[in-house]
């Protein structure tokens, strides 16, 4: 079911709010063992996705459809999550940019799949010669 961008955009501001209070309340479990420290730079990854999600969405809706995220929205969004990884634990902040780059890549083939616009091979044209 796909809803509009405004919708998205109340709806990914409220998952990130709630992952990062997750991650800043379950501090003390997700310190505890290497995997779940792990654990803890995934969740900051999934905060990440989230998080340009919001902003993308939020662009959108102010914008129009077709406005597309750049690099400084994108860097400012890992920042912050990289910055909420690393409240939880400095390990965190290490594996969170790792998955945060990986998520990055694979949103990014997601978003050439669905939105590229499918080129057409130039069509030679035949011209006669005179001799």
């Amino acid at each position: 079911m796909a809803v509009n961008s405004a919708t998205s955009f109340v709806i990914s501001s409220i998952l990130t709010l709630l992952l990062f209070s997750g991650m800043q309340m379950y501090k003390p479990i997700l310190v505890k063992s290497p995997i779940t420290i792990i654990f803890g730079g995934y969740l900051g990854s999934l905060l990440f996705m989230f998080f340009v999600t919001a902003v993308g969405n939020l662009e959108a809706t102010l914008f129009g459809k077709n406005f597309q995220l750049k690099l400084p929205e994108i860097v400012i969004s890992m920042a912050i999550s990289l910055i909420a990884a690393g409240m939880v634990h400095r390990i965190c902040f290490t594996t969170c940019l790792i998955f945060s780059l990986i998520t990055i890549y694979y949103l990014n083939k997601l978003s050439q799949k669905t939105y590229s616009a499918a080129v057409q091979p130039p069509v030679q044209v035949k011209t006669r010669r005179h001799k």
